[in-house]
């Protein structure tokens, strides 16, 4: 094998089963308008993971599941950007006045859901989500939003880090571009939590809380 194949992740017994613990919740990251736009931060496949994950969300609030949601958000004179803007440099835009900043109408969240504002890739950052959830008892994650190779994959690493159990939603995920979207993806699932599609995580989440579909 000249190390371009995938075989080694088996062969060095990676790929183990996290599995769904007691206590699910529902981490939607950065599903804005300016997420959602391919002239602006969007494109490959995000507004299909926008469309996959309406049905997701809607499952959550009946089964009373709690509810995080992300988004970017800059002071107005770009007074908080960081080094990762430097990177991005378009990220400044994202400030409160900002429709770009605002959640895509399909998934606005509802009073009693959690919304976290972040400057950083990672939910969890500086942002004091780890304490909630560990306060409500919340031991496992399913993750939907964007982009698989940046926002996502830094919320689902810091998941893990924190103790929580993070599943992946397959279908509910996407980027801008589909090769670091499916890289990271096998990444992500080999290395730092569990892949499932909406449905089968649903489902699996529904029966754990008793709902009756």
């Amino acid at each position: 094998m000249d190390g371009t194949g995938t075989d080694i992740y088996a062969r060095q017994n990676f790929g183990g089963v996290i599995g769904m613990g007691q206590s699910p919740a529902l981490l939607i990251v950065d599903f804005t308008k300016g997420f959602a736009d391919p002239d602006v931060f969007g494109g490959g496949n995000i507004a299909a993971a926008v469309a996959a994950t309406v049905p997701v969300l809607a499952r959550a609030r009946r089964a009373r599941m709690p509810v995080i949601h992300t988004k970017i958000i800059y002071a107005e004179d770009g007074s908080d950007a960081g080094i990762h803007c430097l990177k991005s440099r378009r990220l400044k835009l994202l400030t409160r006045s900002n429709p770009l900043s605002d959640f895509v109408p399909e998934l606005m969240p509802l009073a009693g859901e959690l919304v976290i504002e972040k400057r950083l890739p990672s939910a969890f950052f500086e942002s004091g989500l780890a304490g909630i959830l560990h306060a409500r008892r919340i031991d496992t994650l399913l993750i939907a939003g964007c982009t698989t190779s940046g926002c996502v994959r830094a919320s689902t690493l810091d998941a893990m880090c924190h103790g929580f159990r993070p599943i992946v939603l397959t279908d509910c995920v996407g980027d801008r571009a589909l090769g670091p979207h499916e890289a990271n993806l096998f990444d992500l699932g080999q290395k730092y939590a569990d892949l499932m599609s909406s449905h089968d995580a649903m489902a699996q989440a529904e029966q754990i809380m008793q709902v009756v579909a």
